[in-house]
């Protein structure tokens, strides 16, 4: 699987590549997508995959019209040195 899966059944994005898997956990609490925690196994760091899976949970909380609260440390770091893409969406900086 080259791309982030939306495994909703299991309320995570998924990336997975030669028998390792990277996920972003979240909740969906009224029209708030909460990102909950981030796993990257050691093969995939520094690729950039982290911030794949925080792109796709931004793509959903635009289509869906949700605003993102980023408990996971971090989602909340990789939001917060991507202004322009924390930008086109909702993100309650506040909740902790």
């Amino acid at each position: 699987m080259a791309t982030v899966i939306d495994d909703q059944g299991q309320s995570r994005f998924r990336f997975g590549e030669e028998g390792d898997e990277a996920e972003l956990v979240y909740r969906v609490v009224g029209s708030r997508l909460i990102l909950v925690h981030t796993e990257v196994p050691e093969s995939f760091r520094g690729r950039g995959i982290g911030g794949k899976l925080v792109r796709a949970a931004v793509d959903k909380a635009s289509e869906s019209r949700e605003a993102i609260v980023p408990l996971c440390p971090f989602a909340r770091k990789w939001l917060e040195d991507h202004v322009n893409v924390a930008g086109t969406v909702s993100v309650d900086w506040n909740e902790t």
